[in-house]
């Protein structure tokens, strides 16, 4: 139960600066299309800003996906990997036993 509460007490709060990030970020950008285009923003600056924001959003969800899989397939090598050295060494002792 305890366990339960801090994972997701960590996944709300790593939301939670993700979305402060994401707001800081849009600021930012919006400050650039603002400085890019004057302070009228017209309709073409809005979907520019709504196109790029899209892009960049599609570009690292994508990155992240392969990196978390990389991260996955390297774990289940890992763990196949002790396996089969805990399985040689019993081998070599039960040799050795001989």
């Amino acid at each position: 139960m305890k366990s339960e509460l801090i994972e997701k007490l960590s996944l709300l709060s790593t939301g939670a600066f993700g979305l402060v990030a994401a707001l800081a970020w849009n600021e930012a950008i919006q400050k650039i299309f603002k400085d890019l285009f004057g302070e009228r923003s017209s309709l073409i600056a809005m979907l520019s800003y709504a196109i790029l924001v899209t892009v960049v959003a599609v570009i690292v969800t994508l990155w992240m996906g392969r990196l978390a899989e990389k991260a996955k397939q390297a774990q289940i090598r890992n763990i196949f990997r002790r396996k089969k050295a805990i399985a040689e060494a019993k081998a070599e002792e039960k040799e050795s036993k001989k």
